[in-house]
């Protein structure tokens, strides 16, 4: 063979290697690429390790910060109430009292002395004498009652006073825990946003509080419906009051692994398709999407949510909707195919 033929033939050998190679690869990356988006679970959250963790702290902090606001708010009204009562108390008495102060000026000692001096009798003298006692008697009243009513207003003032101070320390700490959530969702991309907010949503029925209007800890110790799983009494609760009011999609809330809400039955994802998680939600089952987040939103203080994901935006209370920016780029993980929620 000669060197130009040796040479075409090494040539077309090599072509015919690399066409080869494109082929097996396309034929390998083929059916992948055209495999639609599955029902399948949604990854833990979907997101920043850290966003979750400083919304779960902050959250927490700022709903216990917000209930001890509006409880200090309460006591302080009360305490008003006390006071004008008291003080409505001491504008009666303070005629009377003015009027034994005269009394006494005018009088002196030696008034009561010569109205027992001028007694006819022994008889007479013991009946002014009673008499006399029992104006004493009625001037030390007033003058006890004038006493105790003015020691109820100072002490009222003093506890409005305590109240207040306590309200702005956890007005502070709101703040505080407000700064932190948005830092952290700066760090996502997080511009506030108009989000999901619909005032016609339907209203839920509010789950149990503690006395102090507080959230109490809860275990994973009820079934849950939508897996094998567990989920706290007030998880159960939110998911049975969407389901009650119209939202009966697919769900999915107790998954085992992580750190975060699902494995502790707080977290449940709700997906935009009827029958699972497929890929990003579109028309009405976008609509369905936003009408859920917007309905979680608004009764958020009646179900106790910590925070709502859904189409690349995060809901909470703190900061209201911003959006979020650092996912994976699929619709698990940027919550196009469900709306996440977590609960305190």
């Amino acid at each position: 063979m000669t060197t130009p033929m040796r040479q075409r033939f090494s040539l077309a050998l090599t072509l015919l290697a690399a066409v080869s190679t494109l082929a097996g690869a396309a034929v390998a990356a083929g059916p992948a690429a055209a495999a639609p988006a599955g029902p399948v679970t949604p990854g833990d959250e979907g997101g920043n390790p850290l966003l979750r963790d400083v919304l779960e702290s902050t959250g927490r902090g700022y709903a216990a910060a917000s209930n001890a606001v509006e409880n200090s708010r309460k006591r302080q009204a009360v305490l008003a109430d006390e006071l004008r009562q008291i003080e409505e108390q001491l504008s009666l008495i303070g005629p009377e009292v003015g009027e034994v102060a005269v009394n006494a000026y005018r009088l002196g000692r030696i008034g009561p002395l010569s109205a027992l001096l001028g007694s006819a009798g022994p008889d007479e003298f013991m009946k002014r004498a009673e008499g006399l006692d029992l104006i004493a008697q009625r001037d030390n009243s007033k003058l006890r009652q004038l006493r105790e009513a003015r020691n109820r207003a100072s002490r009222a003032k003093s506890a409005a006073d305590a109240a207040l101070a306590e309200e702005q320390r956890h007005l502070a700490t709101m703040a505080k825990q407000k700064q932190a959530a948005e830092r952290a969702l700066a760090q996502v991309g997080g511009i506030a946003t108009e989000g999901f907010v619909d005032a016609a949503s339907p209203v839920a029925d509010p789950a149990p509080r503690s006395r102090d209007g507080s959230w109490p800890a809860q275990s994973c110790t009820r079934s849950d419906p939508t897996t094998k799983g567990c989920l706290t009494p007030r998880t159960l609760h939110a998911l049975e009051e969407t389901r009650r009011l119209g939202f009966t999609r697919h769900v999915s809330c107790y998954r085992t692994g992580g750190p975060f809400e699902h494995p502790k039955g707080r977290a449940c994802d709700f997906s935009a398709q009827p029958n699972g998680f497929g890929g990003d939600a579109t028309g009405g089952d976008k609509t369905y999407g936003n009408n859920l987040a917007a309905f979680l939103v608004r009764n958020a203080d009646k179900l106790g949510i910590l925070y709502v994901i859904w189409y690349r935006q995060i809901w909470f209370p703190a900061t209201g909707w911003k959006t979020y920016s650092s996912a994976h780029g699929d619709p698990s993980s940027d919550h196009t195919n469900h709306v996440h929620l977590s609960l305190l």
